[in-house]
This record gives C-alpha cells, structure tokens and sequence, in this order.
C-alpha cells in the first residue's frame, strides 16, 4: 500500500471523532465504487410506490413545502423531525450515524459543516442521481458548498447568504455620514458617527468566526486548500493581511460595540440606533422584521463594502443544503423530496416564506427582484442581494473539520477582542490550533 494511501485511510478512520461525539464512522460498504447510481425512472416507481420519509431539518419553509409534496405525491408521508439548529443537530446525527440506528432519510447540512460528512463518507454522493446536470441552476458560492471542497455532489443547496451592508439610515442621515461602499469608508464612517454620538457604533464585533471567514473570503484570502486529508492553513496571505490591517484599526480605536450577536443587548442596539449597520447575509431581512419591529423603515440595503475601490468582490455568510445520509433509507425517494424542495416547486414556495434561494432563476427573476420591502422603506432590495450573489468567488475551501475548527475561534483569534492581543497574532494561534487538531487527527497539515 502505498504511503498516501495510509495516510488517506488514517485520515478516514480517525476524522470521525471530529469534535461531533463521535465513536465510530457510518459510511457505506462499498466507499471504494464510486457514486451509486440511480435513474429518473427509478425515482418515479419510488414515488409511486410511496412510503415515509424522516426529514432532520431546522428551516421553517419546509413545513409548506412538506405538505405540497404529500399533496402532490399521496402515497409518501414526510416526518419533518428539528432535531436543533447546527451544531446541536451535528451531534444527534453524528450520535446516530455511530450507532447506525435511527439515522434520518434527508439531513439539512450548513455548508461549511458538510466536508468532514464528505470526508468520511457519510453522506450519498448525488452525481449518480443526476445531480451533476443542476450545477447551471446554482449560484457560485452555494454549488461550491455542496461539492465540499472535492468531488462529488453532497447535497442540494437550499439557501444561501451572499453578503451586503445593512445600514440604518436614520442614524446616517442625523449625523449627515454617506454609505461607504470601502472598507476603508467603512472606517471613516466609524470615527464620524462615535464622535458625533459616543453611544453609536458603526457596528458590533466580538469575535465571530463565520463572519472573520466571510470577509477572509472577500478580501480574496484563501486560507484552507484542502485535497482529501492533505490540508494546508495559512492566515499569512495577501487577502488576510488586508483584512487584519482595517479590522485592526477598529479594534484599536474601540469603534466596534462589543456585543455578541443575537443577544437581547443586540437587539436593543439594532433598534435604538447604538448599532448602525450589519455586514451579513441575505438571509437577514426576515430576522430584522420580527426581531427589531420598531425600526421598521429606519433601515436600508447597499453593496458589500469593498477593499479595493471599484471593487464587486462578496462572500457567502451562512446557507444551508438538503443532503442524504448513507445510513439513511428510501434513498429513491429522499432524493426526490430533495430535488423537489430545492430545485423544483419548493424553491417558490421556500421564496414565498421568507427564504432567500441558491437558485438563478428566481435570483434573475423580476419578481424577485422587484419586490418591495417595507421594512426597508419599500427599496428592492433583492436586486443588491442578486447581484452580490452573482459576485461570489467559487474557490473557497472550508477545513474538513471546520465544526472543531470553529469552536475554538474564541480561544485563539477571540483574544482580540477582549486584550491586547492583535487579529494577525490571533489568526496565528487559530492557525497553529488547527495544524495541531489536524495532526492528532490523522491528516497531514501543511502551514
């Protein structure tokens, strides 16, 4: 055998434990044949045929989408089962994929979660469905989620979260402060809003790794290149430094609110003003209408701010894929429901209730786009949402244990929040923390 391929079975065997509870793999028996294949015809006997389904998904739409597939298909029964949200689902499927007992049919993913599943085989590859012909449905970022960083097709993107600047304008028009459309700007803007008012910040920031990721992912950093177990972590390139040079300056300056997100202090500060803007995904309009319902038409939509001026560059920030675990049954029929939900007639009805899509058609569509928000004073803001999708780069790599990675970001870069500790210093830690959990892992970590 050669010396690769120990490293690759080594890898396997031991990426299983991954900070999920895990004590045993659940792949399939045949891992070394290559993607199972199943027909369009196939998957029409088995919705004929019919049966039942368990569904482990935290995404409210689904519930409609549920019943319009039953409706549609009456001989198949959907159990739509929340088991939690992230990583409190992580940990029950990855308990029940060791235990090969009680593993769901169709499992919602988050993209950056999905390699290590990839990895180890514990999810269906979906080329031999046919997956591989819906790539052109896909916007960039989304699609790439689902191929995990390799080959294969892990799932169907269900969401995605294309970043862009929320900005309260009640706040900017009082202090007479123009939307930044730089990151530098962004800074600027910064220093004119909190001495204007020192209770107003530009933003809060206290230490985030999705949203540190997000925006290494803008600035074109490209830290994780990853090939099966062969991993290579470097927050040392270009894009990271021109991240942690402006970052630094708020920081240091003490211009970012020190709260953590989705607190109640959060809340409060989205809606008195003391928080004047978000940097995230398209996903959050929904959460500002029923989270911070008084600062209904205070609120507005721009581009991603940018790092260089001139700029189009945006990164994913969240989303989420309908994937199939190996251990899971019904295997015709899960996909269909997949497929339904995520490429057919669900996308509309998912749209309908408040789900931003991964799909071009209806991110193209001038329904779409044309829809008028109230609570951002009747703007379409879709049309931004679109277009920042459309600007995702497709080469981004998550770690295959990206979970482990994750959970220790505030041990290591989230030092920089709370001491005298800088984000370069604090990506280094997070860096030597990763090349270290990659080693005692079995995979072979280059830094």
């Amino acid at each position: 055998m050669h010396k690769h391929s120990r490293r690759l079975l080594r890898g396997i065997g031991l990426v299983c434990a991954l900070a999920l509870g895990a004590t045993a793999c659940g792949g399939s028996d045949d891992e070394g044949s290559g993607p199972k294949s199943v027909s369009e015809s196939d998957v029409r006997a088995a919705l004929e045929k019919g049966g039942s389904l368990t569904v482990w998904a935290w995404e409210p739409t689904l519930k409609q989408v549920a019943a319009d597939f039953q409706k549609e298909h009456p001989n198949v029964k959907v159990n739509l089962v929340n088991a939690g949200t992230g990583n409190d689902q992580y940990k029950a499927l990855q308990n029940a994929m060791s235990a090969k007992k009680g593993v769901p049919d169709v499992a919602q993913v988050e993209y950056y979660a999905m390699g290590q599943y990839a990895l180890t085989k514990q999810l269906t590859d979906l080329e031999g469905f046919g997956a591989d012909e819906l790539a052109d449905r896909y916007s960039p970022g989304p699609w790439n989620g689902v191929k995990a960083g390799g080959e294969g097709i892990y799932g169907l993107p269900m969401d995605s979260g294309p970043m862009a600047l929320f900005y309260n304008k009640k706040v900017f028009d009082k202090h007479k402060i123009k939307v930044p459309t730089t990151w530098d700007e962004y800074v600027d803007a910064a220093r004119a809003l909190h001495k204007a008012d020192p209770k107003v910040y530009i933003t809060n920031d206290a230490g985030d790794a999705g949203f540190t990721t997000s925006l290494l992912w803008q600035s074109g950093s490209r830290p994780y290149q990853v090939d099966g177990t062969e991993v290579g972590i470097d927050f040392t390139d270009r894009g990271a430094k021109t991240y942690t040079d402006t970052w630094q300056k708020l920081l240091d300056e003490k211009l970012v609110a020190p709260v953590t997100s989705w607190s109640d202090e959060w809340y409060k500060g989205l809606g008195d003003g003391t928080i004047a803007t978000l940097a995230t995904g398209a996903w959050m309009p929904a959460n500002l209408a029923s989270g911070v319902k008084d600062a209904a038409g205070d609120w507005r939509v721009a581009p991603l701010p940018q790092w260089e001026a001139g700029g189009k560059a945006s990164a994913e920030n969240g989303g989420s894929a309908l994937t199939l675990p190996e251990l899971g049954g019904n295997e015709a029929l899960a996909y269909a429901f997949v497929e339904y939900a995520n490429a057919g007639k669900g996308v509309d009805t998912r749209v309908e209730g408040g789900a931003f899509p991964a799909t071009t058609e209806q991110l193209n569509s001038e329904e779409f786009q044309n829809t008028e928000f109230p609570y951002f004073g009747g703007q379409q803001a879709n049309k931004i949402f679109a277009e920042s999708a459309a600007n995702v780069a497709d080469d981004w790599s998550y770690l295959p244990y990206q979970v482990y990675a994750n959970s220790i970001f505030n041990d290591t870069v989230g030092k920089a929040y709370v001491s005298g500790t800088t984000l370069a210093d604090g990506l280094k830690s997070w860096q030597e923390a990763s090349v270290e959990y990659g080693d005692e892992q079995g995979f072979t970590v280059e830094k």
